[in-house]
């Protein structure tokens, strides 16, 4: 494992955090690989019946480690962010997620695969992939139309409009609202519930809740092809040479 994720067994819970403050949680390919192998050992433990992932003060996770996104532009979605989004989506354990502060990106659609979402009264979440010249992944296109209606899925997935944690709530995404200091005890708290139950009967429970997994993949993979693609566009350039011209 790598220090930017750090990984612990409360009891029955697995804990995945993402640790890098100092960059808002943004993800690397190395946290990427850190946090599926996490998932996949989960998915072998029997004494691990839930999963959660948390972030640090004030961060979920800002997305995309741009610096080292842009390393990989030649190949596009690179193979440790599918193999994530693939461990996320064929979970075998439940997952609750502690969602403090920013989640940006895949910080908010990988909320979409996650089966309680505990999120601080001032997060704050966004997927601004168009305004890169990108599309959203992990099957959002999908998941969010089916969980918030067409309406809000467009206006957070393409037009990028931001959603507190009670439009987040309201829209679905989000199970509870709790103040900041209390995210990750509460979120917890509902990982222990959820894994003292019979572990056989929320196995079957959730396989049937979620029981349109097969085309959930094929999307995963779908928007994987066409995100390739356009990374490799006018567009995406442009729209990225404009981004790094306003951080300057």
């Amino acid at each position: 494992m790598t220090g930017a994720i750090a990984v612990t067994d409360d009891g029955a819970v697995r804990i995945i955090r993402m640790n890098r403050p100092e960059k808002k949680n943004a993800l690397t390919r190395a946290m990427y690989a850190d946090m599926s192998r996490a998932l996949r050992e989960a998915d072998q433990s029997d004494p691990i019946r839930c999963v959660m992932f948390a972030g640090t003060a004030g961060v979920f996770s800002a997305g995309n480690d741009i610096a080292d996104f842009l390393n990989t532009a030649d190949t596009g979605l690179h193979s440790p962010v599918l193999e994530f989004l693939h461990a996320l989506a064929q979970g075998k354990k439940p997952i609750v997620a502690a969602v403090g502060g920013i989640a940006v990106g895949v910080g908010t659609t990988m909320l979409l695969h996650c089966d309680h979402v505990v999120a601080a009264s001032d997060a704050m979440l966004s997927t601004p992939f168009l305004k890169l010249a990108l599309i959203p992944e992990a099957a959002s296109t999908l998941l969010a139309p089916m969980r918030m209606g067409y309406a809000r899925a467009f206006s957070m997935l393409v037009m990028g409009r931001h959603l507190s944690a009670a439009e987040a709530r309201e829209a679905g995404l989000v199970n509870t609202v709790v103040d900041a200091a209390e995210v990750d005890v509460v979120a917890l708290q509902a990982a222990r519930e959820i894994a003292a139950l019979p572990p056989g009967a929320v196995a079957v429970a959730r396989a049937l809740m979620r029981n349109r997994l097969n085309e959930v993949v094929e999307r995963i993979d779908t928007e994987a092809k066409h995100y390739i693609q356009l990374l490799q566009s006018d567009e995406a350039r442009a729209a990225f040479q404009a981004f790094f011209a306003r951080k300057k």
